[in-house]
């Protein structure tokens, strides 16, 4: 692996110094960063930024998983199934997630939408009026603090110039369709964007239909003298079917099929709404303060496939769960710049304070007798508890330009994270579970960055992490007894990279290599009835390269490569689910499941301003392990896509029609897999040929 780094490398290298000089047609791209907007050529780290055009242009936008391709290190896929989320992962964090997003933290315009425990979700990012969403791997996302194996950030277009009212519509295959509306301008020291969206599908497989409704604002003030205020507000409303996983004898005999799905009527509700506040003042040429609050609270109802006679257990928590949050935080931020030894210098400090009250009851998922039950129906109550989740998070980050070519770059977070539950479910053999449990640890990062050229820039970055126990993972215990499992340790890794970044015939190559050491990984025990339990497995060793290239000619050919190799697996000897008996051990060198250990995307198109524009699209996914003892898993793939589309502008309005095809060939393969699913049912499986058509509109008054 060395050998192939140090030949990946040399080759951007020698590449870019044997470049002559031109005149970039890729525009100069940015990115946000705790000290401000930065060019990605000058962050010592990998990060990458999807344009909001990108996003939209020939999509359905239902998904992120339609536009992050792009982003090499990201592992991002479509279960489709609108009620478990996308499942998501960044350099091998996140992949054992059965629902939701872990080890990675999600902002939406500068608003977690990861939980203080680490428990996060994409479903109220607004793909209709997002401006760009960035992606950030490596050492310095362990500055996010808890469970930051990366960063994704999604921001939402700014109101510019006169009144300007968009609509949309798509429909494709499966009966999906999206219908969208935006308002946007500004008007003096005000500007604003409203935005609604609706989703709904029939879904490919049985018992798979869902609707998502969401709404956006955001509206921004001007006060004068480097003052400016910024509101967000936005709302999501998800009610969607679970087909659940399935086995492989189920794929090989009806890969659409739901059987167990359709009869426990399994399904997810969820309501969500928040708001946030954003407050900047520059003091002056070299300081400025930034203030965030924000509030929300999300509802949740999700009806599971837990057989009535498993409920017979005094101690079982039942196959309904209902959960209330209310959550909120705020983050205080001071960016100075300065003079160090006759050198710029530029620093933040910070802190950041969040907190999560959960209301968790669980429900008897039938009525009547569990030998002859009515299914699918909220029942008596067996769990009902108080969570409380907080963190205070100070921070501290540096920039020094130590010489014309040389910058240093260190960063610092002291992260602590509190967990405390009251149990007031106390009844017969089910005793008060109530507990609590406090993790902190302190997160250093640094890099160098040597600019060799004018057009290459070389780095190496390090950096430690940790990710607590989300209270999804802590919910259950696999000793079958009630309350959370507070058995269960952080895991802490210590990363480290080495990139380049070439300007290279007016395009840019990136490439990194990297190797992330973790310590007490956590890692699925149990997961039966679509509930899943969670221990500690010692030690593991991530390790890859990525590389990327994005290149647009002056007529508009644009092409798009990113490749990732990455192999992740155990270094220690453990067993699953503990404790050790015959059978279930998992061997040291396995790999660790829901992570491909080759990943390509390529794209290349033709995508002029103005009248018609085509493009083709390739995916590849090697082999995905979906167990520990690495004996099931999903083959690898290869799918190609089409679009085509014509965009029009005329005096105020703006006219735009696109027709795609995805999985042009009409492969069969596994979309994603339900890491250690406990019967089994691992699989969740892919459409075949797909369409989609749509057609969007403005008018600028």
């Amino acid at each position: 692996m060395k050998f192939a780094a140090a030949c990946l490398l040399a080759s951007v290298v020698c590449t870019a110094r044997a470049q002559v000089p031109s005149v970039p047609t890729l525009g100069e791209i940015t990115v946000s960063t705790p000290r401000g907007e930065a060019p990605t050529f000058d962050v010592a780290g990998s990060v990458d930024r999807v344009e909001g055009a990108e996003i939209r242009d020939g999509r359905m936008q239902a998904q992120l998983s339609e536009s992050l391709g792009v982003i090499p290190g990201l592992q991002v896929q479509d279960r489709q199934n609108l009620a478990q989320d996308l499942q998501l992962s960044i350099r091998g964090f996140g992949a054992r997630s059965t629902f939701g997003v872990r080890g990675v933290r999600i902002y939406v315009d500068g608003i977690p939408a990861t939980l203080p425990d680490g428990q996060g979700q994409t479903s109220n990012i607004d793909l209709g009026s997002a401006d760009r969403i960035e992606v950030l791997r490596g050492p310095f996302s362990a500055l996010y603090g808890n469970s930051s194996g990366g960063v994704i950030q999604a921001f939402t277009e700014q109101g510019e110039g006169p009144p300007r009212l968009g609509f949309s519509v798509a429909g494709g295959s499966f009966g999906a369709r999206r219908i969208g509306a935006t308002a946007s301008g500004s008007q003096g020291s005000v500007d604003y964007l409203l935005s609604a969206n609706r989703f709904e599908t029939d879904g490919w497989r049985d018992h798979s239909a869902a609707q998502r409704d969401i709404q956006n604002a955001r509206f921004g003030f001007s006060l004068g003298d480097g003052h400016k205020l910024t509101l967000i507000a936005n709302r999501v409303r998800i009610d969607a079917q679970d087909p659940l996983g399935l086995t492989a004898e189920q794929v090989a005999a009806d890969p659409r099929g739901a059987a167990l799905a359709t009869q426990y009527d399994t399904r997810k509700s969820v309501e969500q709404a928040q708001l946030g506040l954003l407050y900047e003042r520059r003091i002056d040429a070299d300081n400025a303060l930034r203030l965030m609050v924000y509030g929300g609270e999300r509802k949740t109802v999700q009806f599971q496939s837990i057989p009535p006679t498993a409920q017979l257990n005094p101690l079982q928590a039942g196959g309904v769960i209902d959960l209330s949050r209310n959550y909120g935080g705020v983050d205080l931020r001071w960016t100075s710049s300065l003079q160090l030894a006759g050198r710029p210098f530029e620093w933040v400090a910070g802190a950041s304070y969040d907190q999560l009250g959960e209301q968790r009851r669980g429900y008897e998922n039938y009525l009547g007798r569990a030998q002859a039950p009515w299914l699918g129906v909220q029942g008596r109550l067996r769990r009902d508890e108080r969570n409380d989740v907080r963190n205070l998070d100070p921070y501290a980050q540096g920039t020094w330009q130590i010489a014309d070519r040389w910058t240093l770059e260190a960063g610092v977070r002291r992260s602590t994270v509190r967990f405390t539950s009251d149990d007031r479910y106390v009844i017969g053999p089910n005793g008060n579970d109530s507990g609590n449990a406090r993790y902190s640890r302190t997160l250093p990062v640094a890099s160098l960055r040597f600019l060799a050229t004018r057009d290459l820039a070389l780095y190496v970055s390090a950096g430690r992490g940790f990710e607590t126990p989300t209270l999804n993972e802590l919910s259950y215990r696999a000793d079958g007894v009630g309350g959370l499992n507070f058995g269960l340790r952080p895991s802490v890794n210590d990363s480290v990279e080495v990139g380049a970044k070439a300007r290279v015939a007016g395009g840019l190559l990136t490439a990194a290599v990297f190797q992330t050491r973790t310590r007490d990984e956590i890692v699925t025990g149990t997961n039966t009835g679509g509930r899943a339990t969670f221990q500690n497995a010692g030690r593991t060793r991530r390790e890859g390269v990525e590389l990327a290239w994005q290149h647009e000619t002056l007529d508009h050919w644009r092409t798009q490569v990113a490749y990732t190799w990455l192999d992740a697996r155990y270094r220690d000897t453990f067993c699953s689910p503990a404790p050790c008996a015959a059978g279930n051990s998992i061997a040291a060198g396995n790999r660790i499941p829901g992570i491909a250990r080759h990943a390509l995307f390529a794209s290349y198109g033709w995508a002029p301003p103005d009248g018609w524009r085509a493009g083709a699209e390739m995916r590849a996914l090697s082999r995905i392990e979906a167990n520990d003892a690495n004996t099931a898993g999903a083959s690898g793939y290869v799918v190609a896509a089409l679009h085509a589309g014509y965009l029009k502008r005329w005096q105020q309005w703006e006219f735009n029609a696109f027709a795609r095809v995805d999985n042009l060939f009409d492969r069969r393969f596994i979309g994603s897999v339900i890491v250690n699913e406990g019967n089994g049912r691992y699989y969740e499986p892919a459409p075949g040929r797909a369409w989609t058509v749509g057609v969007s509109g403005a008018y600028r008054f």
